[in-house]
């Protein structure tokens, strides 16, 4: 009887571990093929995003010759950088690289300044008339900025303040191609994308606890010292954040470099011009090579922000979870 006991029971654990088995077999299949379809999404879509990329590398060493072979796609059979060392050229690359990196690094301090200062005030300070200029705010936003173009150019082609400036010098000021439009825009919290930015760091405020502030003054520290040496140090994720996006955007921007910069030698306006230049100058006709060559410009302008992002990607990432922009 005890022998059969025995029996039963090992009988029942050997079924037992051959169906924990099964079930492990067909989890392991299971995990395989959705890691497997998880793999092919991944290439896909990084497929997708590169794919933009991986023309611009193609066609900037890709010779017209290659480029009307049909056998040839992507890979020059005989590679070449006459394309890149012409766009290097007609660009006035070192110097125009300058002068766009220059001038976006100031937006960036500036607008990371200005935009964290009256974020911090929509945040903590609970004034009349508060919810109404927040709102205008996202306003900005929302309105694309060229509905106010025209509006725009003629107050800086003749930038007066309160007919002081008439009455001082006997004329309106014509700030068109200085950078002082910008500059002024971003000053008084209207840059580029500040309305953004300023909605960035309102949220990132607004998750702080306010026991911070408090301990604060209870210590007899004043308000600009609350913000510039305990509220700012906890934000360094958001500032991290919009200088980046400050950063990038200005120096990519062609609408307001075109209409109040033209003549400022920015990368992104010499773009929109090299097409014309390749035809006046060098007389090259052909589309296809003037798009090869406008490709390799493209390359050359996007390399220093790929260079950029390269080394502070983790810092940036960073700053997109922690910032208000998920808020």
């Amino acid at each position: 009887m005890d022998l059969q006991l025995v029996q039963k029971a090992k009988t029942y654990t050997k079924s037992e571990d051959f169906k924990l088995s099964v079930k492990k077999s067909e989890n392991k299949v299971k995990n395989f093929f959705l890691n497997l379809v998880i793999i092919i999404i991944l290439i896909g879509t990084s497929f997708v995003i590169l794919s933009p990329i991986i023309g611009l590398v193609s066609d900037s060493f890709m010779p017209l010759e290659d480029f009307y072979n049909p056998l040839i796609y992507l890979i020059p059979e005989n590679p070449n950088a006459q394309n890149l060392i012409t766009a290097f050229k007609q660009i006035d690359y070192p110097k125009s690289l300058a002068i766009s990196l220059g001038f976006s690094v100031v937006i960036m301090l500036l607008q990371a300044f200005i935009c964290s200062f009256v974020g911090y005030g929509f945040a903590r300070f609970d004034f009349p008339g508060n919810k109404i200029l927040f709102a205008l705010v996202v306003l900005t936003i929302v309105v694309p900025v060229q509905t106010i173009m025209v509006p725009l150019y003629t107050q800086f082609r003749g930038f007066d303040i309160f007919g002081i400036i008439s009455l001082i010098s006997g004329k309106p000021l014509n700030l068109i191609n200085t950078p002082y439009p910008l500059l002024l825009m971003t000053i008084t919290g209207m840059g580029l994308r500040s309305g953004l930015f300023i909605y960035i760091f309102r949220q990132f405020f607004k998750g702080l606890p306010k026991e911070l502030e408090s301990a604060a003054f209870i210590d007899g520290a004043g308000t600009f010292y609350t913000y510039f040496f305990i509220m700012l140090p906890n934000a360094i994720p958001s500032i991290i954040t919009v200088m980046l996006f400050a950063l990038v955007w200005q120096y990519n921007d062609v609408f307001f470099s075109s209409l109040f910069m033209e003549n400022m030698g920015f990368l992104s306006v010499k773009l929109t011009t090299l097409a014309s230049k390749l035809s006046a100058q060098l007389q090259i006709r052909d589309p296809n090579q003037v798009k090869l060559i406008i490709s390799s410009g493209v390359l050359l302008t996007i390399l220093p922000l790929v260079v950029i992002y390269l080394f502070l990607q983790k810092y940036f990432m960073e700053g997109i979870e922690r910032s208000g922009i998920v808020g």
